[in-house]
Formats: structure tokens, C-alpha cells, sequence
């Protein structure tokens, strides 16, 4: 049965509008920690947030629904989605809330839940919470906030674990680190500072309201800038709740998920850990990392968006990688959930242990031209419903006869069709592209 409230990536909003409003986010708490009290007597939830001025009373609002049904709440404070992952873990904790929206704006926000194992939760239990969240709204019960203090030292925990994965110090590698104003201000620049680098940071200075503002993983002009201003050797950015990494190489090259796919891909396979010889990636990512891949006899699996099922695919395939192309990159063996401190770590491991950079590291990637138009609509139909706009993606693909792809999807977060189009030359791709947003625009367009 479909879900209403979760997406992709949790129950996502603007802060203080349905469903981010306080009745039902009381609700979502409510409704969780029943869920928990039937799972385990006296259960441990934690709950951790990004820099959004709205964090704060979301998370107090869904610790009050929580404790009312008996779970003790223990709050990380500011930390990342893949700090709380690994903390519920391994930790005592049956559960991990995440309060953000990622690479959104900061008058939105976002709920994520992770179970004990680290693994975001099964379909089939995020469609049992909606149910429960709906039953207590309409029995308009009052939403009683518990306040939160910082349960200090929780952070450090994750920051120790991370520096304790790494093989080979860093040290006379000069890096730029673009925070974001996001999760990651204070971690990302200890973390590497601990290992050695020579560190300059970008966009570490959060105010509730200038979270990816112009910065940070979505937003790599001024990083990039810096990076050939300054000579550094490398620089890193991450997004809001840095779960994902975007990299720019000492020439300004931009270096996406999909080339860290396959640099990370090459040095698993060379080191014997590449289970499988397989990476788990995207329908969205490039098809020139397919064939790069292919050229190291690895084979690449396609997942729809989103890290969630990429991982679900990881773990039923036993694959060691697995990501996607806007950053979100899964090392399995140290990790359930994207992980963009993680993933920086393992790249520079990779760069200081072949003595190379980036830049030598992706020199034979040949990105396809790849242009993705997003298409707001009145009703997210299947498409095979629309003839128009069917017949049309049917005539662009007999056009590319096999020499590219098409990708038309909803998002699972807005009310959005997805347009991508990949082809060998960009002004082909750009006509086709246009054809296809044009065909929903008149069917289906708001």
C-alpha cells in the first residue's frame, strides 16, 4: 500500500506546515514510541539534529510524543544523519531520529528514522507509523514538547569511530572543506585535522537560516574558486546533514558519486574486497559509469533513487559499494547509510595510498551529457496513463537507438516529474529533454 507521509528519505516539509506541523509531528513521537514499547520494555530512542532554527522544537515535540509512551529520549544535539545512524547502532538504542532536510532550504525540514540495526526503516513499518500518526490526529489530542538537553559526547563517539577506519595518515595533503553551515562544521574539520591534513574551511559558521545557502555539496562555485585560488590539493563538500559528498579536484574538476563510485570500485577490486566484482548505483547515475565500470569487469546494478533501496539492494547482493550520483556513496563494510565524512575519508585514504589526486584518479571517466529537467505537476499519474507524453519518450529512445538513455520519474519528496536524458552529444540531449518536460507541461503541468 502506498505511504502518504514518508518519501524517499523520511517525512520531509515546511517547518511548521503539514506534516511538519506540531500536532502531527507529537503524533509521529506518539506513534513511534508505541511502536518501540511493544518492541521492548524501557526502549532508548536517540535523536540528533542539523543547524535549521526549526530542529530544536521538532525534536522536542517528537521526544514529548516519545516519552509519553514511555521511552527514554536521549538527544545528540547537532550531529549528522550517518552520527545518528551509527550511534543507533551501536549503541542501546532501538531507534535514531534524524531532524533534517538534507540539501533543502532552511524553511524546510525533515524526519528520518533509523531502526537499531542503522538501516532506515522498512516500508511496510513506515506505512504502520502513518496509520497510527493519522488515527491520533483525528482524536486532536494536545502536543506537550519535552525539553531536550545535549547529551554530551555522543558526537565524539561517531568522530572517534570515523578516524579509526582510516589506514594511512594524512598528513601535507591541504584540503578546503565546504561545510555547508550544515551538520558537519565542527566534525568535518577535526576529523581531518586529526588525520594529518592541513585544513581550510568554507561555510562553517550556522545560523539557523543559512544552511546550504549558496554553499556546500549542491553549491560548488566558491569551493572550487578557493580550491584554484589557494593550489589546495583537493576540496570537499557536504550537504546539510552530510550525508553526502561532492569533491573538486586540484585542476577545478567537479568529482561526482558516480566517479567516487568507480575510483572507490578500482581500489576495492585491486584489494580483493570488491564482493561480488559489483556496484549498486542509481537508475540516475551516468551511463559513462557503466562503462567505465564494464571495463574493469564490474558489473554495475541499477536501484530506483534513493540510498534507502540502494542499500536494500547492497545487502541482498552482498555488495561492498554501492551510491549515488549526487554524493550519497555506501561503504558496507563500515557503514549502513551514506556517510559524507566517511566517504572523504576513504577517497584521500585512496589518493595518499596510490600517491595520486583526483584528477589522475578520474582521468579516463568520460561523463555522458546527461540533462535533467524538473517538471512541477498537478498529480504524479503513471505515465503509461498519459499517451502523450508516453508516445513521446517512446519516439526520443527510438531517436537514441541504444547510444543513450531516458529517465522520467516522480520525486518521492515534491510534487516534481523528473526529466533525464543521456545521450553522446549535449545538443541532443537538451532537444530531447525539451520535448519530453514539454509533453507533461501540457498533460499534466500545474
Amino acid at each position: 500500500m502506498a505511504k502518504e507521509l514518508f518519501g524517499t528519505d523520511g517525512i520531509r516539509g515546511v517547518a511548521g506546515e503539514y506534516p511538519l506541523d506540531p500536532q502531527t509531528i507529537y503524533a509521529f513521537g506518539e506513534a513511534l514510541g508505541s511502536d518501540a514499547t511493544a518492541a521492548q520494555a524501557s526502549p532508548e530512542i536517540l535523536i540528533g539534529s542539523d543547524t535549521r532554527e526549526s530542529g530544536q522544537w521538532i525534536a522536542e515535540l517528537v521526544a514529548g510524543g516519545l516519552q509519553s509512551r514511555g521511552v527514554r529520549v536521549r538527544y545528540a544535539g547537532i550531529v549528522t544523519t550517518p552520527g545518528v545512524a551509527y550511534l543507533t547502532r551501536t549503541g542501546p538504542f532501538l531507534a535514531g531520529v534524524m531532524i533534517s532536510a538534507s540539501h533543502n532550504p532552511f524553511q524546510d525540514n525533515g524526519i528520518k528514522v533509523f531502526g537499531h540495526s542503522g538501516f532506515k526503516l522498512p516500508d511496510a513499518e513506515e506505512h504502520a507509523i502513518e496509520q497510527e500518526i493519522f488515527r491520533l490526529r483525528a482524536q486532536g489530542a494536545v502536543s506537550s514538547p519535552l525539553r531536550l538537553a545535549i547529551d554530551e559526547g555522543l558526537d565524539r563517539q561517531y568522530l572517534d569511530y570515523l578516524a579509526s577506519t582510516v589506514a594511512v595518515r594524512l598528513d601535507g595533503l591541504r584540503l578546503l572543506i565546504d561545510c555547508g553551515h550544515g551538520a558537519a562544521y565542527r566534525l568535518a574539520p577535526e576529523l581531518f585535522r586529526r588525520l594529518g591534513a592541513s585544513v581550510g574551511v568554507l561555510c562553517a559558521e550556522p545560523n539557523g537560516r543559512n544552511i546550504n545557502l549558496n554553499c556546500g555539496a549542491l553549491h560548488l562555485e566558491n569551493l572550487r574558486e578557493a580550491v584554484l585560488a589557494q593550489s589546495a590539493d583537493a576540496g570537499v563538500a557536504f550537504d546539510g546533514d552530510a550525508d553526502r559528498a561532492i569533491f573538486v579536484a586540484r585542476s577545478g574538476k567537479i568529482v561526482d558519486g558516480d566517479a567516487v563510485l568507480l575510483t572507490s570500485a578500482r581500489a576495492l577490486k585491486a584489494a580483493g574486497r570488491l564482493t561480488g566484482n559489483l556496484v549498486v548505483a542509481t537508475v540516475m547515475s551516468n551511463l559513462g559509469l557503466q562503462k567505465a565500470l564494464e571495463r574493469e569487469a564490474i558489473h554495475l546494478v541499477r536501484t530506483p533513487v534513493g540510498d534507502k533501496y540502494v542499500l536494500e539492494e547492497m545487502v541482498r547482493l552482498d555488495a561492498a559499494i554501492g551510491g549515488e550520483q549526487s554524493g550519497h556513496v555506501i561503504f558496507r563494510e563500515y557503514a549502513t547509510t551514506g556517510d559524507g565524512l566517511l566517504t572523504a575519508a576513504r577517497v584521500f585514504e585512496i589518493c595518499r595510498q596510490a600517491g595520486a589526486g583526483l584528477d589522475e584518479l578520474t582521468a579516463d571517466f568520460r561523463v555522458y551529457p546527461q540533462k535533467l529537467v524538473n517538471v512541477r505537476v498537478k498529480h504524479k499519474k503513471a505515465l503509461t496513463e498519459v499517451p502523450a507524453v508516453a508516445q513521446e519518450i517512446r519516439k526520443v529512445e527510438e531517436e537514441l537507438a541504444g547510444s543513450g538513455r531516458v529517465l522520467v520519474r516522480f520525486s518521492g519528496t515534491e510534487p516534481l516529474a523528473r526529466v533525464m536524458v543521456e545521450g553522446p552529444e549535449m545538443s541532443g540531449v537538451e532537444d530531447y529533454t525539451a520535448r519530453i518536460a514539454d509533453a507533461i507541461r501540457r498533460e499534466m503541468g500545474v
